[in-house]
């Protein structure tokens, strides 16, 4: 705007009402407006769950009361949020490095083969051509770029290596070529290679003492999260295929669905957020892989000659996720359409990354202000005098 251009030339009297006759408010439910820079948390944790449309997960009667009515109160609600496609696994991948469904991945890879490409190299929108289910060595993911950069990251899988006959404890993945055998649950093994997107990129997995360091069980977490100096910038969080939801019910007698779903939640989520890395700048996201119909957001695209990515629509359907954060408004909703691609955009800005595949796909939004609602001033101000007092004891 013409007038904010001139900002920098006025008095400070005269600032106050110059920011107040520019500054706007992006349209949500609830809002609440903050002037200054939109916080970059450095501390990002994602939760995936399984399987649930929107109006199932926080409806009135949601079978996750926990979920839909207690934490929608200690975070914000994106209203208006989507998956990008069906099966899972595509919006697994999607979601650490925004490649697009392919008819392999579409359909959750029961074989672990091996990408193979159908034309060279990549087109304008970073997208790799052909099918597969592991992806060559130069299609790089969230966790790659972090590395590179100098910060950390984990995925944590619940159950890897309960049973060793089946998959390893660190980095489990079948061989290239053999059936994944951890495709359906058995009474004392529920991980999910399918659920596990870090094993699909010859990126990650080639380097296997690095990934065995990477991608562990989620028996992990309660110790990283002790310090900030143990806590990864970012913890990918994968519940067993019982406690996100797939399973209804499960072979041990659990109800499974959103009901072991939410006692997981009540389970991990204040261990998180009473973290010392999440009170100073964390973000955790607690959201769907899919839901039940192939609605979708945000422009979302395919590459040319690929299929649908909701195999019979352009997507993976309307789930909504919950946001918790020191820099997010208690009790607070966003309408702004968001997907797993936004997701990964926003990550990689809160970090300086450039943004891989349908990240950067143009006119795709990164959450903002909307979710960022917060005074900032105050949240910051309240943060700095919680680092003083664990100095001080």
């Amino acid at each position: 705007m013409a007038c904010c251009r001139t900002v920098r030339l006025l008095g400070a009297l005269a600032l106050g009402a110059l920011l107040a006759a520019c500054a706007t408010t992006i349209p949500t439910r609830t809002s609440v407006a903050h002037v200054g820079k939109t916080p970059t948390p450095h501390h990002v944790l994602v939760i995936v769950l399984e399987n649930e449309p929107f109006r199932v997960t926080f409806g009135t009667h949601s079978p996750a009361p926990y979920l839909a009515h207690e934490l929608t109160q200690q975070g914000l609600l994106l209203t208006q949020y989507y998956a990008i496609g069906h099966y899972s696994l595509d919006n697994y991948i999607a979601i650490i490095s925004g490649q697009a469904p392919n008819p392999d991945t579409q359909q959750d890879c029961h074989v672990y083969s091996a990408f193979v490409r159908s034309a060279p190299g990549f087109d304008a929108n970073g997208q790799i051509r052909g099918k597969g289910c592991v992806y060559p060595a130069d299609v790089k993911t969230l966790a790659n770029q972090l590395q590179d950069a100098g910060f950390t990251w984990k995925g944590y899988m619940e159950g890897m290596g309960s049973n060793p006959a089946r998959e390893a404890a660190a980095c489990a993945h079948p061989a290239i070529g053999a059936v994944d055998h951890t495709d359906k649950a058995t009474v004392k093994d529920r991980y999910a290679d399918k659920h596990d997107p870090f094993v699909y990129f010859h990126s990650i997995i080639d380097d296997a003492a690095n990934c065995a360091t990477h991608v562990v069980n989620l028996d992990e977490l309660p110790h990283d999260l002790q310090r900030i100096a143990t806590t990864p910038n970012f913890s990918f969080i994968t519940p067993d295929l019982c406690h996100d939801g797939h399973n209804a019910p499960c072979l041990d007698g659990e109800p499974g669905g959103l009901v072991s779903a939410d006692k997981f939640l009540r389970e991990w989520v204040p261990r998180i957020t009473a973290s010392p890395a999440f009170k100073q700048d964390g973000l955790l996201i607690i959201t769907f892989d899919e839901g039940t119909d192939d609605a979708a957001c945000c422009g979302e695209t395919r590459p040319a000659g690929a299929p649908e990515p909701g195999q019979f629509g352009p997507g993976g359907g309307r789930i909504g996720a919950v946001v918790l954060s020191p820099f997010v408004q208690p009790g607070t909703e966003s309408d702004v359409p968001y997907n797993h691609y936004s997701l990964l955009r926003s990550i990689e800005d809160w970090f300086g990354l450039p943004h891989l595949g349908y990240a950067g796909q143009k006119g795709l939004r990164a959450f903002g202000s909307d979710v960022f609602n917060r005074d900032r001033s105050k949240a910051l101000t309240r943060i700095n005098a919680e680092k003083a007092d664990r100095a001080n004891n």
